[in-house]
């Protein structure tokens, strides 16, 4: 890519912010974002946690292991998804870690899809942590060492839309689509931004555009502007995807989906 990937622009925002904004859509627990040694990053969500690599260079493998340790404080299951997957859908990362937690015998959910195995949109136990760390002490840095030891599950684009969330939202499953050149991210970045449905209530609801008004808006802080909302501090907002997950936040750097319907109310009258 010639830069950081993290860094880069997408929609008024970064392709981290957009990465763990989508992480923190799909799962209840915090989102912990790995980086090497001393690495700079653009701002980060309220709910993402900083986790640094012991030593730099050593690729994705100490990557998972950092986080898989980091994450066994809170939970035995983990996603991991790297950075440049500009169009992860949260119902893809739900659908990796359900089928992780519903066989206790597993140890790696993996997707194999659009031609590639995908360890880094994969579900694993945060148990493998010390097993992980010891193939990268030991100069093992290629992830098939450690599916070779593990019991895995691997999913196929047909096992993985046979999620109908999944199958409704990214039917093309690309959530797996990276970016690892200029030209790449520029044909990621020139898709237009997604179509949400937004409407206001109480007091926000006068004098500006009720709606339900249906705008282009890749971020929360867009959809707001759309309808003429300050996010202020004194505004919340309740966005519901397609399939009605929803979520309630303040944060204006959200990432939306297409389908989501965003309601703006005053937190004052939010209940």
């Amino acid at each position: 890519m010639g830069r950081a990937k993290a860094g880069l622009e997408w929609h008024g925002s970064t392709l981290l912010q957009r990465t763990v904004g989508i992480a923190a859509r799909a799962v209840d627990g915090p989102v912990l974002v790995v980086r090497a040694p001393e690495q700079r990053l653009p701002p980060l969500p309220p709910r993402a946690q900083v986790v640094d690599d012991p030593v730099a260079g050593r690729g994705p493998l100490q990557g998972i292991a950092t986080g898989l340790a980091a994450a066994a404080r809170h939970t035995t299951t983990a996603a991991v998804c790297a950075v440049d997957l500009p169009h992860l859908h949260p119902a893809f990362v739900r659908r990796v870690v359900r089928e992780l937690r519903a066989d206790a015998a597993l140890d790696v959910v993996l997707p194999v899809a659009r031609g590639h195995v995908q360890p880094l949109a994969a579900a694993y136990r945060t148990g493998l942590a010390p097993r992980v760390a010891a193939l990268v002490d030991g100069g093992t840095l290629r992830a098939q060492a450690l599916f070779e030891q593990c019991h895995i599950q691997t999913l196929d684009e047909a096992a993985l839309l046979t999620d109908p969330a999944l199958a409704a939202a990214d039917p093309r499953l690309e959530s797996l689509v990276n970016v690892n050149t200029p030209a790449e991210y520029q044909e990621a970045r020139g898709r237009l931004a997604p179509t949400v449905a937004v409407r206001c209530f109480g007091s926000l609801a006068t004098g500006v555009d009720q709606g339900p008004r249906t705008v282009r808006a890749a971020t929360l802080r867009a959809a707001a502007d759309a309808v003429g909302v300050a996010l202020d501090g004194s505004v919340v907002a309740v966005v519901e995807e397609a399939d009605s997950t929803g979520i309630t936040t303040t944060d204006p750097e959200l990432p939306l989906l297409a389908g989501d319907a965003v309601a703006f109310l005053p937190t004052g009258e939010h209940c």
